[in-house]
């Protein structure tokens, strides 16, 4: 395993491209109803739920890495967006096991509830202001452990990976109705 330093970098990369794919799904997803995209919308809609397992599986490794391998102690907010993640790989597993589509809202629920906490966090790194205060519980929701692009924080890149699990469970929903069956 890398160092911290090469870490936070090659997390950072995977930030930046997480982010550009992130917006480019949600860019095409308004264009889906024309000829050109109800392939591609459809490719997704039947291969979301898988890709969502390994977004969510790879958030949840690197999130484990920072706590685990490198010994950062995550604060409260940080320990509110993991808990709005974690379940999301074993929610996704099974659904894309089983086909089942229907977990799209509860995913889409717990990614927007994830999404704000993590920006709210990422707000309070940049400014280093809290309006409301951070519940400590050993970890400082204001320490920033990684800083790369002179924007990428630990909690943007939750926000990052919540924001594509969003993307991606829309794609899900969109399916219609005829082939949401995937036999």
């Amino acid at each position: 395993m890398p160092n911290l330093e090469t870490f936070n970098h090659l997390i950072g990369i995977s930030v930046l491209l997480t982010q550009v794919i992130a917006l480019a799904l949600f860019g095409l997803y308004f264009l889906r109803n024309e000829k050109n995209f109800m392939a591609f919308s459809a490719f997704m809609g039947r291969w979301g739920l898988w890709l969502a397992f390994f977004v969510s599986l790879f958030a949840t490794i690197m999130s484990l890495a920072y706590s685990d391998y490198f010994g950062l102690v995550p604060c409260s907010l940080c320990w509110f967006q993991r808990m709005l993640l974690f379940p999301q790989v074993i929610l996704f597993l099974m659904a894309a096991a089983k086909k089942d589509i229907y977990i799209a809202d509860y995913s889409i629920v717990l990614s927007v509830i994830g999404a704000a906490i993590s920006l709210y966090q990422h707000y309070i790194q940049m400014t280093g202001e809290s309006p409301l205060p951070c519940p400590v519980s050993g970890g400082d929701c204001v320490k920033r452990f990684l800083f790369e692009f002179n924007y990428i924080t630990i909690p943007l890149a939750a926000f990052s990976a919540f924001a594509l699990l969003f993307v991606l469970m829309l794609y899900v929903r969109a399916r219609p109705r005829a082939s949401r069956s995937f036999s």
